[in-house]
């Protein structure tokens, strides 16, 4: 049998484990300034030896796109979990402000990013896509519910909480972010004549 045909097995529950924990101490790490912090002290603190790290990821760049996937992943697939649970004007509002917390991550860790941006990482060039796809399901939901504007488009919403990340310094940026997310909300709602 060749390795092309070999059914892939799900990985052990303690590799999973020792990944998601790299991912952990290599954000944290990220979060506070330490975007040079050497491999062997991630896989220190993550409580796992240098071999493991390497098992998982190859490389620094791997590594760092991994956290970057980690974030991405996570905004993308809450706006499912988002519109299951919540009614669908809500469920937009709920991930909009799950974005101002993606962008709060990808700014910190934006210094390690940096070598990746600019053709190396195509997951990068393709976040804008993901965000759209997440976004156009919530907000579809909420114009068929009749609670915001039929005009409204997902890629414009996107585009306002993107010109948020070019503000994103200070003390309380991301509560004003958050309260953006409000304005918004309020100004694309439905109005009766």
């Amino acid at each position: 049998m060749t390795d092309e045909k070999k059914p892939r097995r799900r990985p052990r529950s303690d590799g999973q484990r020792n990944r998601e924990n790299l991912l952990t101490v290599a954000k944290a790490a990220f979060t506070a300034g330490e975007v040079d912090i050497p491999l062997d002290e991630v896989a220190r603190r993550a409580g796992v030896g240098i071999g493991t790290l390497y098992r998982h990821f190859p490389n620094r760049d791997a590594l760092i796109e991994a956290v970057y996937r980690a974030e991405l992943d996570r905004l993308a697939n809450a706006a499912p979990t988002l519109a299951a649970q919540h009614p669908p004007v809500e469920a937009l509002r709920a991930w909009m402000r799950l974005f101002v917390d993606y962008i709060a991550a990808k700014q910190v860790i934006a210094p390690a990013l940096n070598g990746l941006v600019g053709g190396t990482c195509a997951l990068y060039a393709q976040s804008g896509t993901i965000l759209q796809n997440a976004i156009e399901g919530l907000v579809s939901a909420a114009v068929a519910s009749g609670d915001i504007n039929a005009d409204i488009d997902p890629l414009d919403l996107l585009r306002a909480l993107a010109g948020v990340s070019n503000y994103a310094a200070g003390p309380g940026w991301e509560t004003s972010a958050k309260r953006l997310v409000d304005i918004l909300i309020a100004g694309s709602r439905r109005t009766t004549p």
